[in-house]
């Protein structure tokens, strides 16, 4: 790889690292093509980049940027995801592949810029995604004015139960 290749890797990790809400630097080191075309295939489903990249691309690549902290840690063979809309999105599919494949391991990642251990990511990865919560609190939000609108109806449902006891009663008599 020449040093113009080298520069055209780090400036794409750059912008995508710059654009990622979240990152994590899982080991896949013992993983067959097969199966990190697996991994990169279910990350894709998800709005996820998944990259391998040599360690000192990522240092650089990640220098300035929200996830920069991460450089420090880089060892060994590594390989990024990025995750751009839903952080636990990107948790779940890496926490999934990890129970299912021994050999893939979570090693850190970075949440908007605050440091996670790996079993941060599989604590983020237990949370519920972006449409379930935006589900629980419309489904909370609607609440309120049902329970409001099912009072008044009691209210007046009791009401008409009154009045026709009364006339029950008038006509009995």
């Amino acid at each position: 790889m020449n040093r113009q290749e080298k520069a055209q890797i780090i400036e794409q990790l750059h912008k995508k690292a710059a654009r990622a809400s979240i990152a994590v630097v899982t080991d896949f080191k013992g993983l067959t093509v097969e199966e990190i075309t697996q991994l990169r295939a279910k990350c894709y489903e998800v709005g996820v980049d998944y990259q391998v990249v040599k360690n000192t691309l990522a240092r650089l690549a990640l220098k300035d940027t929200d996830h920069g902290e991460l450089s420090e840690h880089l060892k060994e063979n590594c390989a990024i995801a990025l995750g751009y809309d839903d952080p636990v999105a990107l948790a779940k599919t890496l926490a999934e592949f990890d129970r299912t494949n021994k050999k893939f391991a979570l090693r850190f990642g970075s949440l908007e810029g605050d440091f996670l251990d790996s079993d941060g990511v599989k604590e983020l990865a237990k949370m519920p995604s972006k449409p379930e919560l935006l589900s629980s609190v419309l489904g909370t939000m609607q609440a309120v004015p049902r329970n409001f609108v099912c009072l008044f109806a009691n209210i007046e449902r009791k009401f008409l139960y009154a009045l026709t006891a009364i006339k029950e009663q008038k006509e009995a008599a």
